[in-house]
């Protein structure tokens, strides 16, 4: 019985390095691909609440990568924003404003004072179901 427990326990042993172990990285491993080539694009146009946005963006297979967004920004003027970018040169930007700003003349509220007694007067939410004691008068 014990040199069939010994066989079975070597034949597990000696299997185990048979499979794969799982595929996930340890700590340092670098994996080095290369560029995937890539073009994505996206806009937003909403009048109601003056939102006008998009962005663009395209990558070659050699890392090089370029494109554009642009934003309204809130004074009315839109900004655009073109960039380049690899691994010797790094994220070059080019940045223009559209339009002039324009802002609103600044128009303070009127302020009113009110007097105290002007205020409602405090009222409980809920009138209470149980009566207010009584106390006796103090002689």
């Amino acid at each position: 019985m014990k040199i069939l427990l010994i066989l079975a326990v070597a034949v597990i042993a000696t299997n185990a390095g048979d499979y794969p172990k799982p595929g996930y990285p340890t700590y340092g491993t670098y994996y080095d691909y290369g560029p995937t080539p890539y073009n994505f694009a996206w806009a937003v146009k909403d009048d109601y609440f003056h939102n006008d946005y998009a962005h663009h963006e395209s990558s070659d297979d050699k890392g090089y990568v370029s494109g554009s967004y642009r934003t309204l920004l809130p004074d009315g003027r839109t900004q655009t924003v073109t960039y380049k970018a690899n691994d010797y040169t790094g994220y070059v930007a080019d940045v223009k404003y559209d339009r002039e700003a324009k802002y609103h003349e600044y128009k303070p509220a009127a302020y009113r004072y009110q007097a105290y007694s002007s205020y409602p007067k405090y009222q409980p939410a809920y009138k209470p179901a149980y009566p207010s004691p009584a106390y006796p008068a103090k002689y």
